[in-house]
């Protein structure tokens, strides 16, 4: 970072392997509650571990990250987002377990923001010369049971009213699936990651083999992960914490899916309603138009008989015929 580029020299550094980054927070009248994503890259050997994945980099270390997490700005009932520093790079990344949402890009646009906001002194923006700011970037992991692709990118651009070919601001977020069927990359990269999607990847599985029991699924995974030594040190120390958050992890995607469910419903039904209406009007209005030309065609057709009935009146007047 430049000398000139930002205060935060003088910011007291969090101590970032600290456990309270599995806390229900209160925010407003909301609680906040941590995915297990977060929790788990909240601990800085695994953000280090993973920025190396991503930026094709080694070396990083646990007291390299800084994190820069933003609470109640992006997430709502479940926290499932993550910012951190390292090596003159924020990293904004987001958890996804259900429908990928299209409108990250102008999220992150919003993060990224705030933080910078918080990154900078005010004052400086007034200075000539130019302020240095960490390069940022932005990534959603897709851990979800829908098929998609491997990688994905969705750009801010997208959402413009107005289609050119070019923009002078747009924001690129880069989608990965880290679903263990799919075997991208950074599972054989970063050895967190890999180990995080196993784990999911055994609560599907199980929750297969337990008709359906979400309880009894998490539980069966965190015993299957700790034989085969997988997240081990993480779930020896938050056990307890992770079957709360699993469970209300997954309590929320349903409750999403649901409302989604009802949501197209309702629009299906509200969309009959009005076809009926429209029909109904539209038929009223063929049945009007129609009539209305029948009464034109009967007073046409008993014009031309009074015309003909005179015409022979005339004739018969004309020659006498009575």
């Amino acid at each position: 970072m430049g000398k000139e580029g930002t205060s935060t020299d003088n910011r007291t550094s969090r101590n970032n392997e600290k456990s309270s980054v599995i806390t229900t927070m209160d925010h407003g009248n909301r609680e906040i509650k941590s995915s297990v994503f977060t929790a788990f890259f909240g601990e800085s050997k695994n953000a280090a571990a993973l920025y190396d994945a991503i930026a094709g980099t080694s070396g990083t270390r646990p007291e390299d990250i800084r994190y820069e997490t933003l609470e109640g700005v992006l997430f709502m009932a479940r926290k499932n987002d993550l910012s951190f520093l390292a090596n003159e790079t924020v990293l904004v990344i987001s958890e996804h377990q259900s429908t990928i949402n299209e409108n990250m890009p102008l999220r992150n646009l919003v993060y990224y923001g705030r933080t910078v906001e918080r990154l900078i002194n005010p004052r400086d923006l007034y200075r000539e010369r130019r302020i240095k700011i960490p390069t940022p970037e932005f990534y959603v992991f897709y851990n979800g049971a829908k098929d998609y692709p491997l990688e994905k990118e969705i750009r801010l651009s997208d959402s413009f009213m107005i289609s050119r070919k070019s923009y002078m601001m747009d924001l690129t977020t880069k989608v990965i699936n880290i679903s263990k069927g799919k075997g991208h990359s950074i599972l054989a990269t970063c050895q967190p990651m890999k180990e995080y999607s196993d784990f999911m990847e055994y609560i599907r599985q199980f929750m297969k083999t337990e008709s359906q029991n979400r309880e009894r699924a998490i539980t069966l995974a965190i015993r299957k992960c700790r034989e085969e030594g997988i997240m081990t040190e993480f779930l020896n120390r938050h056990s307890s914490e992770v079957e709360n958050m699993l469970f209300t992890q997954w309590n929320w995607d349903d409750a999403l899916e649901v409302a989604k469910e009802e949501a197209i419903e309702i629009a299906k039904e509200e969309l009959r309603d009005t076809v009926k209406a429209e029909v109904k009007e539209e038929v009223k209005a063929e049945v009007k138009e129609e009539m209305e030309m029948a009464r034109k065609e009967a007073d046409n057709a008993r014009k031309m008989a009074e015309d003909a009935l005179a015409e022979l009146k005339r004739i018969k007047e004309q020659y006498g015929i009575s």
